[in-house]
């Protein structure tokens, strides 16, 4: 009895499984068409205006050692052209390698505005933000750009970022982000990683629930729409704070704009270790911050479910039908957002790698759901009620804990 039972069972199990195989696809077919559709907005943007808004600037860089080729990334924001801007980093203590750096940038630049800071003076799990916290203090302007240290640009980078700005309504600006240069097959996984998974997500995202988020290599916005829910000092002991800023800004009612413009980042790994615990520490922060978002994310996961769809498929037709499917949504993903959208040329390495990334991003996300403990920096953390607690020993967590929840 329970034979037959089994028997007439499972292909109903089977049926139900290959159901929800398709689901990536219909998450693959949104992603490609909001792709298209931000894209296709570029034309709207009026290159034009760019020239218009240009109010003084203030470009606000915290810097924690030093990045692979350091010195050309912070010289590219010394060639801006914009009538009056300042840049304004701030260091830890004076033994941080990225000092001499500085200095040599502040000799080499005369005319730029370059004014260097050491120490936060605050007391702060996240570094970042504790030194933002104090560059948002020294901004001599209203209007300020902030800007990780890898981060290399055009000279019409400020114009682009300064123009939605010229409307009140608007209270934050950021933009995409690029690898320099891709030299290793890590880089150039990684890259693969960012247009196939990370942009078409964030594409979606503005099609559904508008934009409530910002990207750390650029964010733009005014002094005031930071002071209207206390700045970076209300969000000193928290991770994920691009997310953030993008976030409370949103929430005070006022617009924020993801531009189709793209800057350029120096990769900052080399080894596919460097890379996966990277990618690990990020799903475990969002874990954190978006439980159901997280959970949710299986179903944007193809590879998994058409890996089972081949294995249940009643027939070869089926189980080739999801194979060639995948191949074709995957790769047609990456050469829009890569090709059209970024307009990068030769495609080919990322595209091939899609299905490893696909892989690592599925182990990256199930090893998320068991992780307690993020490395950042060299230290671990927990995160605790949406705080970092520094993960010293099982007392001071417990106690943590403790605190946070009265």
């Amino acid at each position: 009895m329970l034979m037959h039972f089994a028997v007439l069972l499972f292909p109903s199990i089977s049926i139900a499984f290959l159901g929800i195989a398709v689901i990536p696809f219909i998450y693959y077919a949104l992603a490609i068409f909001s792709s298209l559709r931000f894209f296709a907005g570029r034309r709207h943007v009026s290159r034009s205006a760019a020239g218009e808004f240009l109010p003084p600037v203030s470009i606000l860089k915290p810097v924690r050692g030093l990045d692979p080729e350091a010195y050309a990334n912070f010289a590219s924001f010394c060639r801006l052209d914009y009538p009056e801007y300042e840049i304004l980093f701030c260091v830890g203590d004076t033994s941080d390698p990225a000092l001499p750096v500085i200095q040599r940038l502040a000799a080499d630049f005369p005319q730029v505005k370059i004014r260097t800071i050491v120490g936060s003076g605050r007391e702060a799990t996240n570094d970042k933000c504790a030194k933002l916290a104090r560059l948002t203090e020294e901004a001599a302007f209203e209007h300020l750009v902030i800007s990780d240290s890898d981060v290399r640009v055009e000279p019409g980078y400020l114009r682009r970022l300064m123009a939605p700005l010229a409307d009140p309504l608007v209270g934050a600006v950021t933009c995409l982000y690029a690898p320099q240069q891709s030299a290793s097959w890590v880089q150039h996984l990684q890259e693969a990683g960012m247009l196939s998974d990370f942009y078409p997500g964030l594409f979606v995202a503005k099609e559904l629930d508008g934009i409530k988020f910002a990207l750390g290599p650029t964010i733009a916005t005014r002094l005031s729409c930071l002071r209207e829910f206390g700045g970076y000092a209300a969000i000193e002991n928290r991770p994920a704070d691009d997310l953030l800023i993008g976030r409370l800004i949103a929430e005070q009612g006022r617009e924020v704009i993801l531009l189709p413009y793209v800057v350029h980042t120096v990769p900052d790994f080399q080894s596919f270790g460097e890379l996966f615990f990277k990618r690990l520490r990020w799903m475990t922060v969002m874990r954190h911050m978006r439980p159901a978002g997280h959970l949710g994310l299986i179903f944007t996961l193809g590879l998994p479910w058409t890996i089972l769809a081949i294995a249940l498929a009643p027939r070869a037709e089926i189980a080739l039908s999801f194979l060639f499917g995948y191949l074709f949504v995957r790769s047609l993903l990456t050469m829009i957002v890569g090709g059209v959208g970024i307009r990068q040329r030769g495609l080919w390495k990322q595209t091939l790698m899609v299905p490893l990334w696909d892989a690592m991003a599925t182990i990256i996300w199930a090893a998320s759901l068991l992780r307690r403990t993020i490395r950042w920096r060299g230290q671990d953390y927990v995160i605790v009620n949406g705080q970092l607690v520094p993960a010293r020993s099982q007392g001071a967590l417990a106690a943590a804990a403790q605190h946070l929840e009265h």
